[in-house]
Order: structure tokens, then C-alpha cells, then sequence
């Protein structure tokens, strides 16, 4: 497709996205979405204010404001950000996901309004999330404590690569404080779990145990993924999409690289069955399960690969997310307005409770939307 053809699909995309929009933001409102049941978005701030996922909607209300310049939306989204407070106050259950909680909630704001009590609550976020930094062992730790496939443990030592998407919010606390310690965090996890996550062909872990005492890697989990030594899709795009934007935060050639690797991967895996990410890359071939969120995701990172790659690169992974995205639209995009979400079938984990398998995710729809707003404002950047 010719670049004058993108830019058309792009905008024909973009209206029926704010036409959607405009009678989503007042059917959900307030609620905290997370996914939709036969069409419908329940609310999760009295299930869990500290859901990882809380952050997507007033990311997509952002995004919104800024390509509409609609001010309901961005009024909408500093409403729920004062509702975050509540986990804020709370503090015990927060975790490494503050990055996603903040960084599309409160640092989204203050970018667009300047607003200083937005400023304020990114910064007290990014402080809880370096908070969690192991200096022995040079990593941020992901959760708190909890039960994984059965067996209780307090998570401590365990790194994900979803967290590589949390390091923007350290870089940018960073450099409103002219503060180079949460970026030396940021850097240090960055580089840990590029050789504790990361394989020689591009694959990744999900989860990496790591002794606390020195970092020395103890084994590794499958995670969401189907088995341990396979290849969740989500969090190859998690850190396809991580280690990019950390090169971008620090121009160091590494996280390049790392990404390019992961992006081959990726890439190699979805051009092989329609561009629509399988739920794990090594799992069997029956039954199908797939994860468009992966997708979604992934096409994010290879449209910021774009920026700063030269060449016949350009082309390279421009196609592959165009190819994403048009996958995803043509095959699993709902527009009816008077449906909550936009992109259906995503997943969760493979082994997975039938409630968060093959559903409407909103972080789905919020990379879905990122990906459109990027292809029609390129230099806007949300992380």
C-alpha cells in the first residue's frame, strides 16, 4: 500500500474510531473498564482501584482530546484521574504497573494542559515504581505476592517483560526533576532484563526469578505464556515496544538492536498466519488461540521504529504494522456504537479462565488507537 493509500486508511479509520468515541465516552463514563461482556463495560474501581489495566481508558480519552481537540474528553479523563487517588492512598497494592496506571493517566495530562497537580501525582507514581528497585540485584520487582499456578510465592526476584513499558515513566521523572537516578534505574532494569528476558533469536521469557542477594538468574516461568521456554506474543510486544522506547529515552544503540531482534521474530511468526498474533508463538498448532492486543501492541513499537531507523528499514516495518493493523480491522473490529470496545479477540494468558479468553480488552483498543493517532500525528509521543 503507497504511503498517499496509509495516510487515506488512516483518516477513513480515525473517524469511525471518533464516531465510536464520541457515544462510548458517555455510555462508560466514570467506570474503570477492563472487558466488555455482550457489549458492555462493568466497572472495575470496586473490584481492584489497582488493576494493572486501569490507566487505557483515560489513555484513549487523551488521545482523543488531542486528535479531536474536544475538551470533554480530556474533562472525562482528569475525573478518573482523581478517582486513582484512592489507589494512591491505599499504596499496599500497588505494583510495577503504576508506569501504565500514570504514564496514560496524570503524565498524559500535564503533556497536553500542563497541569501541575497531574505533574505532581506522575511524579509520586514514579517514585513508587523506583521505589521497587533492587540495587543488588539491579531490577525493578513486578509484583507483590500472590498465587502462580497454584503455588503461593511473595514474587520476590521476579521480573516481567511487561515492565519494560513501565521504564518511560521513570525516564520522564527523570528529566522533569533533572534527577538522573530514575533514569539510572530505569537503565539498569532496562539492561537486566535485556539479558535475563531476551533470547539469541529474538524470543522471549515472560518471567525471570532472580536471586535478590545478586541478580544471578535462578530460572525462568511461562508466565502467560503456554510453557516455560515458549513464546507469549504479548510479551514479545511488550518488549518489542519497550526496548524501543528505552533507545529512544537513551539513544543507546543496545535497546535498538534488542528491539530490531524481537521485532524479526515477531514479525517472521505473525506474517505466517494473517498478521494476527497466535496467544503463544510456540504453543501447538491446534487449538487456534489468538491475542489481537499482541498485535495491536507490536504495531505500536514498529511504527516508532519507523522514526529511527534508515532505509530500506523503513519500508520493512512499516509494512509489517500496516499489515498488523489492516488485520485487525478487517477481521476483528467492531464500530457498532452502540457496543463498548473496538477490537475483539484478545486474550489474556493461554491457560486462561474462559471470561479473559478470545474478549474485548481495553488495552486492545487503547494500542489499537495509538497506533491511528501515530500514523496521522507522527511526532506526538505518549510514552
Amino acid at each position: 500500500m503507497s504511503e498517499t493509500k496509509w495516510a487515506n486508511w488512516a483518516n477513513d479509520i480515525w473517524k469511525k474510531i471518533c464516531n465510536k468515541m464520541e457515544a462510548q465516552r458517555d455510555r462508560v463514563g466514570l467506570k474503570i473498564p477492563y472487558i466488555a461482556v455482550n457489549g458492555e463495560y462493568s466497572d472495575r474501581m470496586n473490584v481492584n482501584i489497582y488493576w494493572w489495566t486501569n490507566g487505557f481508558w483515560p489513555g484513549i480519552l487523551w488521545l482523543l482530546n488531542h486528535g479531536t481537540n474536544d475538551k470533554k474528553y480530556a474533562q472525562l479523563a482528569l475525573e478518573i484521574e482523581t478517582i486513582f487517588d484512592k489507589s494512591l492512598d491505599g499504596y499496599v497494592g500497588l505494583h510495577h504497573d503504576v508506569g501504565f496506571m500514570w504514564n496514560l493517566s496524570a503524565v498524559a495530562n500535564y503533556r497536553q494542559t500542563g497541569n501541575e497537580r497531574s505533574k505532581v501525582r506522575g511524579l509520586h507514581a514514579a517514585s513508587l515504581l523506583a521505589g521497587r528497585y533492587n540495587p543488588r540485584g539491579r531490577y525493578l520487582r513486578s509484583w507483590n505476592k500472590g498465587t502462580f499456578d497454584g503455588v503461593y510465592f511473595d514474587y520476590n526476584g521476579w521480573i516481567i517483560a511487561d515492565c519494560m513499558m513501565n521504564l518511560p515513566l521513570l525516564y520522564w521523572a527523570s528529566d522533569e526533576l533533572n534527577d538522573p537516578s530514575f533514569r539510572y534505574i530505569a537503565i539498569e532494569h532496562a539492561n537486566t532484563a535485556m539479558q535475563t528476558l531476551v533470547r539469541e533469536d529474538g524470543s522471549c521469557n515472560h518471567i525471570a526469578v532472580l536471586n535478590p542477594e545478586n541478580g544471578e538468574l535462578l530460572e525462568t516461568y511461562r508466565g502467560q505464556g503456554y510453557d516455560i521456554g515458549s513464546s507469549w506474543s504479548r510479551g514479545q510486544a511488550w518488549a518489542l515496544y519497550g526496548f524501543l522506547l528505552s533507545y529512544r529515552h537513551t539513544k543507546d544503540v543496545k535497546y535498538l538492536d534488542t528491539a530490531k531482534r524481537i521485532a524479526h521474530y515477531f514479525i517472521a511468526n505473525v506474517s505466517a498466519t494473517d498478521y494476527i498474533s497466535r496467544v503463544d508463538f510456540r504453543a501447538p498448532i491446534e487449538p487456534v488461540k489468538i491475542d489481537t492486543s499482541a498485535t495491536c501492541i507490536a504495531a505500536c513499537g514498529l511504527l516508532h521504529l519507523v522514526d529511527v531507523v534508515d532505509g530500506y528499514d523503513k519500508d520493512f516495518y512499516k509494512n509489517a504494522a500496516m499489515n498488523m493493523l489492516l488485520a485487525v480491522e478487517k477481521q476483528y473490529c467492531n464500530w457498532d456504537i452502540n457496543f463498548d470496545s473496538i477490537v475483539q479477540m484478545g486474550s489474556a494468558q493461554y491457560h486462561n479462565k474462559l471470561e479473559e479468553f478470545h474478549v474485548p480488552l481495553i488495552y486492545a483498543d487503547y494500542f489499537f488507537i495509538e497506533a491511528v493517532h501515530k500514523l496521522l500525528y507522527p511526532d506526538f509521543i505518549c510514552w
